[in-house]
């Protein structure tokens, strides 16, 4: 029994200290991580008009989830939960009696580079997907293996996986792979879970398909987001460890070690050496099927450095609408994160056992520590927030200021300067992306613009790009269609003085300045998202069938159990 709540224990320390600083109060703000005391509830939200929907369903989820919890709390119990649950899941996953190879494995998986960066540039929505697919494939096994409530458990995983189109399309994939194959109800059960998850990702699909952007980006961007190298063992030796993020700002500097390339062959030779025990131990096939995944992942991260697959991926991005899913496409790598975590915890157990055998208990047993401790060992500055870089922070209070004048008197804002990320000295001059869009109740208006060093990767919008036009000339901002303009003054970047002639001055704080388009009229109004609102009702439809479908399974055991008899309850 206590063997089994090691893994528990293992899962809440690595939430401890990772995010030791959100003891703090207030905000982490840093790139795509922006949480708010309580976001808004609009058709933008759940269907941007102009903009690709790259936070569908993730911004209607979270507003909703802020009508019942402040911000700040949601934001730590989010973070938490990855933590928590890409850990407990893994060790899980890992098919072994052993608590020591589970820890490996938890570790394996829950302390990797993939998660540190992606956690620094913000990207929490994926890392939900990161966190949940350890369950989604023991639910696949459990389907096939015709366990009571696997499909509804497969459906939840798959449900918070598609929180973001990234994470939707992995888990898409997952049950594409995992579930067709000869055992009793194939065909009904791996047709159920394929339409099922489908509708779950039908919220972004719909949004994007009837977007004004037409679907396409800019083929700059391949380039700019191609996985990098981090030390001297170059671009696929870092996407081998799981790293390669193609922003060097958010690489925790252990990463450039001499040694990680080394630690990195080690790792997949110990992943090598426990795939024949992962195949002997798994169902039929479902080894293979894994990996089959893994290795896929693995090539999208890669087609950009590989020769000839910065041309084709141009060419998709440009030619094919959602193409642009893929140009950072070291963000599909966690079915292989995965994949290795557990075949490199069985092949820590395959050879500690033949180390024992040839020496004592004592050196296996060593040696499993020593593969348990491997990864915080050679990614150290993933603790205590990654050594400080997330640091919560608080609102100035001209934010809630501006937010109910905005509020009180309701229409479309434009944020200055006009960028996606800004700088601000009271977020210790962390980059984040603009808050205003999620701390106004109003639809607001920013630059889509990526700019990473010299390059500006296009962005799809077309409203911001006639606002960047107007901006460029010298022409003021009046008769644009927004009501209010918003000047972030702690930004830095300055802002033409020509932009805000004929507006009206209403809030001038330390932070924040607000104006008024005294010749704003009100537009007529935006009708319902139509077909994206009928995609968010089916997808909500889904996890409504799966939370019901669990009750009644849990229900249906409660039952059983109380009418069994002795010796069969003895049994149970």
């Amino acid at each position: 029994m206590r063997g089994r709540l090691v893994p528990y224990g293992v899962a809440a320390a690595v939430a401890a200290v990772v995010l030791a600083p959100l003891a703090l109060p207030g905000y982490v703000l840093r790139y795509d991580m922006v949480f708010v005391p309580g976001q808004a509830l609009s058709w933008d939200v759940i269907a941007p008009a102009s903009a690709l929907p790259r936070a569908v369903p993730q911004d209607a989820v979270v507003a909703l989830a802020t009508q019942l919890v402040p911000g700040w709390l949601l934001q730590r119990l989010v973070l938490v939960a990855i933590l928590w649950f890409a850990a407990l899941g893994a060790a899980r996953l890992v098919p072994t009696t052993r608590t020591a190879v589970r820890v490996v494995a938890a570790l394996g998986y829950a302390w990797t580079p993939y998660l540190a960066e992606r956690l620094l540039i913000g990207q929490w929505g994926l890392l939900l997907a990161y966190a949940m697919l350890p369950w989604l494939v023991a639910a696949a096994l459990g389907v096939r293996a015709d366990r009571p409530g696997a499909l509804p458990r497969l459906l939840l995983a798959a449900a918070v996986c598609a929180i973001t189109p990234t994470g939707g399309v992995i888990a898409l994939a997952a049950v594409a792979l995992l579930l067709p194959g000869r055992y009793p109800g194939a065909a009904r059960r791996a047709g159920i879970a394929l339409a099922a998850t489908v509708l779950l990702n039908a919220p972004w699909l719909v949004a994007g398909a009837g977007s004004a952007t037409g679907g396409r980006s800019d083929p700059a961007g391949v380039a700019v987001f191609a996985a990098r190298a981090e030390n001297w063992g170059g671009s696929l030796v870092a996407l081998a460890g799981t790293g390669g993020i193609w922003n060097a700002l958010t690489v925790p500097a252990s990463r450039q070690a001499g040694v990680v390339p080394l630690a990195t062959a080690l790792l997949l030779f110990l992943a090598g050496y426990g795939v024949a025990l992962l195949r002997r131990r798994w169902p039929a096939g479902a080894a293979g099927r894994l990996g089959l995944l893994a290795a896929g992942s693995w090539l999208v991260a890669a087609l950009g450095v590989l020769p000839g697959g910065a041309a084709l991926l141009g060419w998709l991005v440009d030619t094919v609408p959602g193409a642009g899913l893929v140009r950072d496409g070291q963000k599909m790598l966690v079915p292989y994160a995965l994949a290795l975590a557990v075949a490199g915890a069985l092949g820590a157990e395959r050879l500690a056992d033949r180390l024992a055998a040839r020496f004592d208990p004592a050196t296996g047993r060593v040696l499993l520590v020593g593969a348990a401790l491997l990864p915080v060992v050679l990614l150290p500055d993933l603790a205590f927030g990654a050594l400080g870089r997330l640091t919560p922070v608080g609102y100035p209070a001209d934010w809630a200021v501006v937010a109910r004048q905005v509020a009180d008197r309701p229409g479309e804002v434009l944020s200055l300067p006009f960028q996606e990320y800004q700088r601000y000295a009271w977020n210790a001059g962390r980059v984040v992306i603009d808050p205003a869009p999620r701390y106004l109740s109003s639809p607001v208006l920013i630059d889509d613009t990526l700019r990473v060093g010299d390059v500006a990767v296009g962005g799809e919008d077309p409203r911001a790009a006639e606002v960047r036009d107007l901006l460029a000339a010298g022409r003021p901002l009046t008769g644009t269609g927004v009501r209010w303009v918003l000047v972030q003054r702690a930004a830095g970047a300055p802002v033409p003085a020509s932009a805000l002639v004929g507006l009206r001055p209403v809030h001038t704080g330390p932070e924040l300045a607000l104006y008024e388009d005294p010749a704003w009229t009100a537009p007529a109004g935006r009708a319902g998202p139509g077909p994206v609102g009928v995609a968010h009702l089916l997808a909500g439809t889904v996890v409504l069938a799966i939370g019901f479908s669990g009750a009644a399974q849990v229900l249906r055991r409660v039952v059983a159990s109380r009418h069994a008899s002795p010796t069969e309850g003895e049994g149970g």
